[in-house]
């Protein structure tokens, strides 16, 4: 189990009040089919990921990344407890959609991609360093089911 030190509850509280779910959200989805595009198999229904362009501008991933990054938000609240908050999603992502589990590790670095662009300096090291450990906590949180 991760510990998070209170400097560290308090580094991603503070970001995450700022953060745009909608936006960044979307970006971070798009990101991940973009850099990674056998992700897209998981995605059939979205329609056009062709390129690029469609992807980054596909209202359905725009739409995904929304509700991946509102859940994000569940460990940001829940920061001791993530297994039991994933529970579900976990046995969702493994029983029911089969999606490879190392794609929640994958999609924590595009989490930090983002908003090490989106915040620039503010995203010091100390930031990134608290945000890592709470998305690769997540991503062991979204596996834990297939153990």
């Amino acid at each position: 189990m991760v510990h998070f030190t209170a400097e560290d509850k308090a580094a991603v509280a503070s970001l995450w009040a700022k953060v745009n779910v909608e936006v960044t959200g979307g970006e971070v989805l798009g990101r991940l089919l973009v850099v990674y595009p056998w992700t897209q198999r998981f995605f059939d229904s979205f329609g056009n990921l062709s390129s690029e362009t469609a992807i980054m501008g596909n209202p359905k991933v725009k739409a995904h990344g929304k509700k991946v990054l509102t859940s994000f938000g569940n460990a940001v609240k829940h920061m001791d407890d993530l297994k039991s908050t994933f529970s579900q999603l976990s046995e969702l992502h493994c029983d029911r959609l089969h999606v490879d589990p190392e794609n929640f590790k994958l999609l924590g670095n595009m989490i930090l991609i983002v908003l090490a662009t989106q915040f620039g300096r503010e995203f010091t090291p100390q930031m990134q360093a608290a945000w890592q450990k709470l998305t690769t906590a997540v991503a062991n949180a979204l596996a834990y089911k297939y153990h």
